[in-house]
């Protein structure tokens, strides 16, 4: 036996052996790649996780792929990402993240396909997630359609406008004088539009408040309105009214009873004073008594009974 085959029998081994390890490599099960999508939103310098799939849009939005490879299968390979957001938007990129945000709200149905190489002797290694996302509009305001003046003893009708994607819960309580309560609560009431409506009667003026709370899925907000309630004027005119009619009946029957006893005196002096009788003596000697009327003033002193002729002696 030559040289040349000895050293060929020597070197056999160990190409076996480098054929083994590249052949255990290629046998690596690497047909899944296990992960999660994570949803995170940036309001000022808060983070919010969102890990149900509720978004709030026109918010700045990251998401991330959570590679589970607990056997490090995946330690030493190259990925690549597609994200589509299913608003017509594709994103491609070699980061397990995506920064975007969604202008409108709506149902989205977001897909990310992951491809890994791991090694050059292994086909690449392909996965599609799908998760659907609902965006929604959160609560940026509260406006009041309607005046901020009102009266006692009226049934009052409060309409607001609550931006925001319902459905939506709203807790509101009347605070008289804006003085606060915490014994009390507040009411509760759930909104499937963006339209509320309170009815309430005010049972003294001044300024109350109308504290507000709201929130939907993805957003919260809390804000008070200051109302001014005035007297009733109806009430007062009608009582300033019935005032002067008690006023006026008072000084009428005042007025009666001070002028109704020189008109019945007046009455007497006149019919007293229209009867005159006169004494009279005809030729026979005898007397006669006449009466004679005549029209004599208050302030004359004549006397009633007058005497003509002679008087009889007794």
């Amino acid at each position: 036996m030559d040289g040349k085959h000895i050293v060929w029998i020597l070197m056999l081994p160990i190409l076996v052996l480098l054929g083994g390890t590249e052949a255990t490599e290629s046998l690596i099960d690497l047909k899944n790649i296990e992960g999660k999508l994570v949803f995170y939103q940036m309001e000022g310098n808060a983070t919010y996780v969102r890990d149900r799939g509720e978004l709030a849009s026109d918010v700045p939005t990251e998401t991330m792929f959570e590679l589970f490879d607990p056997q490090k299968n995946f330690s030493s390979a190259k990925f690549t990402y597609t994200w589509d957001l299913g608003n017509g938007q594709v994103i491609n990129g070699t980061e397990p993240v995506v920064r975007y945000y969604y202008p409108e709200s709506g149902n989205y149905t977001m897909w990310l396909k992951v491809g890994a190489n791991v090694t050059k002797y292994s086909p690449p290694v392909t996965e599609v997630y799908s998760t659907d996302v609902q965006v929604l509009d959160a609560i940026k305001n509260i406006e009041l359609k309607g005046p901020s003046e009102y009266e006692v003893s009226q049934d009052a009708s409060l309409i607001f406008h609550v931006d925001g994607s319902p459905p939506i819960w709203v807790c509101w309580r009347f605070l008289p004088n804006c003085m606060p309560d915490v014994t009390e609560g507040c009411t509760l009431t759930m909104l499937y539009d963006n339209m509320l409506k309170l009815n309430h009667t005010f049972t003294s003026a001044g300024y109350h408040c109308l504290d507000i709370s709201v929130r939907n899925e993805i957003s919260k907000l809390q804000t008070s309105f200051s109302l001014y309630v005035r007297r009733n004027n109806g009430a007062q005119i009608f009582f300033i009214l019935s005032c002067a009619a008690i006023l006026m009946a008072t000084f009428s029957f005042i007025a009666v009873i001070a002028c109704h006893p020189h008109y019945h005196n007046k009455l007497k002096i006149a019919a007293s004073s229209n009867g005159v009788f006169l004494k009279n003596q005809d030729s026979d000697g005898q007397s006669l008594i006449l009466l004679k009327l005549s029209n004599i003033e208050k302030a004359e002193k004549e006397p009633l009974l007058l005497q003509y002729g002679t008087q009889g002696s007794s």
